[in-house]
């Protein structure tokens, strides 16, 4: 089947001109049209108060989404139930950290972000914060990759619903128009059928991005053509493109895993240190080498800090000793 024209769910990109988006135009003469399948509505307080969640009993925040931040500020407004000053913010992406700077003084506050831009780079930090009571604002979807990884670490961490996707009416849009349609959350998938019951008989064809959606468009018994990501095409352009130019389809990853191998093409040329920051995060693919690492690098701390104590006591000595010889002097001359 040849594709002339794709339906993306999810907004234009904001510098089209610079994404990858536009080279699928140009090179393959594809018409794209941009549309969100679904659209975020806030939890009221009332429904909030009836989780009998206080964010003053939590000492940390994690977020994952510019929504999330949007959302706990909203419903402390509301509740009238500030943060406490000692309240520490864990972001999955530096972008969203200083997002934050919307809401609080940034430097005034406690906030990590992953260097390594994907959610598992933060749970590693959070590790050394296993102390931390952690409220997780989300939308109220059941179970994600993100509460997956938190529940396997086993973090004291509480759900805290303070949105919801809706699925858009999509009358407007007439689906047959379409050779492909392009998902990427099993929302959109949800949307999708809500609005075409019947998409499973049309020849419309489905190309999906993450194995959530993958599982969702499974269930839906409607079937998947052009699955991303792979390990040689970490994004959905790229795999919207091999199908175009009839390349085969290779193993598809995770997200997770897809974020791991995008940061370390792009720490390879950047001589090791992600671009626009100052200190770049090691990667460790075994969590004893971590510890092992870690358990040298307090060695090493704790033998300097013994190097200056002995070195203090020894100037205290001779400064003690030089006293006692001028105080000696002293008696002998009177």
């Amino acid at each position: 089947m040849k594709v002339k024209k794709i339906l993306i769910s999810q907004p234009e990109p904001a510098d089209f001109e610079n994404s990858p988006y536009r080279n699928l135009k140009v090179n393959h003469n594809i018409d794209l049209t941009f549309f969100k399948f679904f659209e975020i509505v806030g939890i009221s307080a009332s429904d909030f108060r009836k989780t009998r969640i206080h964010i003053r009993d939590y000492s940390a925040v994690i977020f994952n989404s510019k929504n999330s931040v949007d959302h706990f500020f909203r419903m402390c407004k509301e509740l009238r139930e500030a943060p406490p000053d000692g309240m520490k913010y864990f972001c999955s992406t530096e972008a969203i950290a200083l997002y934050l700077q919307n809401y609080i003084q940034y430097r005034k506050r406690k906030v990590f972000f992953g260097t390594q831009q994907y959610f598992g780079d933060l749970v590693e930090i959070m590790q050394k914060h296993r102390d931390e009571r952690y409220l997780f604002p989300c939308s109220n979807e059941k179970q994600t990759e993100y509460t997956k990884m938190l529940d396997k670490a086993k973090f004291n961490y509480t759900k805290a619903p303070l949105y919801k996707a809706v699925p858009r009416d999509m009358k407007n849009i007439n689906i047959e128009d379409y050779d492909m349609v392009a998902l990427f959350s099993p929302i959109g998938v949800r949307s999708l059928l809500q609005n075409y019951p019947d998409i499973k008989d049309k020849s419309v064809l489905v190309a999906a991005f993450g194995t959530s959606t993958h599982a969702a468009l499974n269930a839906a018994g409607i079937k998947l053509t052009v699955a991303a990501p792979t390990r040689t095409t970490p994004s959905m352009a790229m795999a919207i493109e091999n199908y175009l130019m009839g390349k085969p389809q290779d193993t598809v990853i995770s997200t997770r895993q897809a974020s791991a191998r995008a940061m370390r093409a792009k720490l390879a040329n950047t001589g090791g240190r992600p671009s626009g920051s100052r200190k770049g995060r090691s990667v460790f693919t075994s969590k004893a080498k971590y510890k092992q690492l870690m358990e040298e690098k307090k060695a090493r701390a704790a033998a300097r800090r013994a190097a200056r104590e002995a070195e203090k006591a020894r100037r205290e000595a001779a400064k003690a000793a030089e006293n006692t010889a001028n105080e000696t002097s002293g008696a002998k001359l009177g």
